[in-house]
């Protein structure tokens, strides 16, 4: 069945064959035809603009740090060079894309897998928590703008200018924003990296110009042979695999683009397939809608052989995904968002909370908070962290953070108290004061009234209770600076903060190397080219 289309969006019913309806709709967004290309307004294309520019900032001061995961994949994707021999790419012969911080053209699947672990590496860019009641898609699953290495690539590949390769970011967030309102995969234990690896395979393909057949080709072997479980997040300390499992699953989808280019064929209709992730977890004829963290589960009867799900998909106007993604204002879980705001809501309301600088005034700390927040970075195991990958997932250690500095600097304030990459070095991680503050916080699952908040905000509450017995209570915070629905931020001020404070680690004036970012949409080709050919200094013993 073909998709819907209305003058906005395409609806892919869940009797379709979706992954052939997601590559015609992503051929159609990226065409040159008037008559069908994607048209998002000059809002979303500012907003996409942002989330990359955000992305870059974090991507190019972890590898300024040297941390391992980015560092080892830059260099190897390094040992991948385009050759006259290797630059075939279906039947045509294509240059090579680059990583941060070289002209050197390499396979796009290495600069890809170097530059998404790069961005992704803090922890610090943009998320998504799949909600959209508009439509009744809620399913919540996370996920992360770490993925626009992909059109950055594909138009260094093709010749293509800053205006489509904006266009193609927006594409990529769609496709995979919209995933996240339908499936959950954290549900079944299956990392959110998915939706946004077959993102990948569309916008790719899409823009190196494969069949849409092509394209399907390669969604179906991104799911049939790539599925990543949370495993790589489970235990006390987390690894390199936890932060680089986007790069690592997108990689394998542009390495199946090309198979699908050269003439290798995947399963087709992978959606509907019966043995695949989708109608194994929610079964033959089935639609599962999750209301909130905590909600009840509802099933809506389908044909036997559809999809779990119908996809609605904007093609234009101001309705996308990224229009509702968060923002990170600074380096920390988003799930730990509200958490913060709550506790500089406080410090503004109570500053006397800070006049002696050991926290002495600060008896005991109860932060109250949702599913899955409660169970993910509130976990028993999360309360003595040893590594930076485990302590920007440790709820206790965030806030008591930036309890930390608020009480070495005796302020307030998202710009004030930014949490940064030093906030999670080892000495910061052992640093007494610090541990003395965790070990005075004590963490409570706020249950339904909290629970059915989620996803529409991060629903947090805090309550310090001070060395005379009076307790101080921020009250539910649902919306933080960095949501979408937060009105009260000055968001491009904060991160215009969060640029210079992480830009300043890459190059000591980090002007011109922030701007070579913004404005994509006025960009050449020539200067997309050479989007990464610029140097940035590096400082050892961070990890």
């Amino acid at each position: 069945m073909p998709a819907v289309a209305t003058d906005t969006q395409v609806k892919l019913p869940a009797d379709s064959n979706q992954a052939l309806g997601i590559a015609r709709f992503a051929i159609d967004f990226l065409s040159d035809d008037p008559a069908t290309p994607g048209e998002p307004s000059p809002a979303v294309l500012e907003r996409t603009n942002l989330f990359f520019t955000d992305a870059v900032l974090c991507g190019l001061s972890a590898l300024a740090l040297k941390t391992n995961a980015p560092t080892v994949l830059r260099e190897e994707a390094l040992q991948y060079p385009v050759t006259e021999a290797t630059k075939l790419l279906g039947k045509a012969k294509r240059p090579g894309a680059t990583v941060f911080g070289s002209k050197v053209q390499v396979q796009p699947e290495k600069a890809i897998v170097a530059n998404c672990s790069a961005v992704r590496e803090w922890d610090s860019n943009g998320t998504n928590f799949g909600y959209n009641p508009g439509f009744g898609h809620t399913a919540g699953e996370f996920g992360h703008n770490d993925f626009y290495s992909v059109a950055v690539a594909a138009a260094q590949m093709t010749g293509r200018d800053g205006a489509y390769a904006l266009r193609a970011m927006v594409l990529h967030d769609e496709i995979r924003g919209r995933l996240a309102e339908v499936f959950s995969l954290k549900t079944y234990k299956v990392d959110h990296v998915v939706h946004g690896a077959i993102a990948s395979a569309a916008v790719f393909g899409a823009m190196l110009g494969a069949t849409a057949e092509q394209i399907e080709s390669a969604i179906g072997m991104t799911v049939a042979h790539a599925i990543p479980f949370r495993a790589i997040r489970a235990g006390k300390q987390l690894s390199d695999s936890k932060g680089a499992s986007a790069a690592i699953s997108t990689e394998f989808a542009v390495l199946s683009v090309k198979r699908s280019m050269a003439g290798f064929l995947g399963p087709r209709d992978i959606f509907r397939n019966p043995e695949a992730i989708f109608r194994i977890f929610e079964g033959p004829g089935q639609m599962f809608q999750k209301v909130g963290g905590g909600g009840a589960t509802t099933a809506n009867t389908r044909k036997a052989d559809a999809a779990p799900f119908d996809l609605i998909l904007s093609r234009a106007g101001e309705d996308f995904t990224i229009m509702g993604m968060h923002f990170k204002l600074g380096l920390y879980e988003h799930q730990s968002a509200g958490a913060l705001q709550a506790v500089m809501d406080l410090l503004d309301k109570a500053p006397g909370l800070l006049d002696d600088a050991s926290g002495a005034k600060i008896a005991n700390i109860k932060i109250t908070a949702y599913e899955p927040a409660f169970g993910i970075i509130g976990d028993p195991a999360k309360r003595n962290p040893t590594t930076r990958q485990s302590a920007d997932h440790s709820m206790v250690y965030i806030v008591a953070t930036l309890l930390r500095k608020a009480l070495e600097s005796k302020k307030s304030g998202w710009t004030e108290l930014m949490l940064e990459p030093d906030d999670y070095h080892a000495d910061a991680i052992n640093n007494p004061l610090t541990r003395k503050l965790m070990d005075k916080i004590e963490f409570a699952h706020g249950g339904d009234e909290y629970d059915r908040n989620y996803p529409d905000g991060i629903p947090t509450s805090l309550v310090i209770t001070d060395d005379a017995g009076k307790t101080h209570d921020s009250g539910m915070v649902m919306y933080p600076g960095g949501h979408a629905r937060n009105t009260t931020a000055d968001l491009k001020g904060i991160l215009r903060h969060k640029f210079n404070l992480l830009g300043q680690l890459v190059q000591a004036d980090p002007a011109d190397l922030i701007a070579r970012f913004e404005k994509l949409g006025a960009k050449s080709a020539d200067q997309i080219r050479d989007l990464h050919d610029f140097t940035y200094n590096t400082r050892d013993g961070y990890e």
